[in-house]
């Protein structure tokens, strides 16, 4: 069963700390990755498996967030440099690109969730 409490506080923790990962970009957004999803599996508790899969869904939602809030933004962009056209293909890039995000995050979320489920 899914503790969406866990998940959740992880969501935050990966979206606040993602936000300061930028001033050093790869390790970054790697280590807000691990301690997003070791709060939640921290939260989560039952195990190894318990506390990756709240990790992982925290750190998916937190993929799925960022690519939902710059979609917009690469539309934008593509529209005023290439018309519509460009703002479609624009809007769909930055989603492939956040989807791909989101399995990044989501793996080193899983890692850090299985580590918190170790602690709690």
């Amino acid at each position: 069963m899914t503790d969406w409490r866990a998940v959740l506080w992880g969501f935050v923790a990966g979206i606040v700390l993602g936000l300061f990962a930028f001033a050093i970009p790869v390790v970054g957004h790697v280590g807000a990755g691990l301690i997003a999803g070791g709060v939640a599996g921290y939260l989560a508790g039952g195990g190894l498996g318990s506390g990756a899969w709240h990790g992982l869904l925290a750190g998916a939602l937190d993929g799925i967030a960022l690519a939902l809030l710059f979609a917009p933004v690469g539309a934008v962009l593509g529209g005023l440099g290439a018309g519509p056209v460009g703002g479609l293909v624009g809007g769909f890039g930055v989603v492939a690109v956040g989807v791909l995000i989101a399995l990044v995050f989501a793996v080193d979320s899983a890692i850090g969730g299985a580590i918190g489920a170790l602690f709690a």
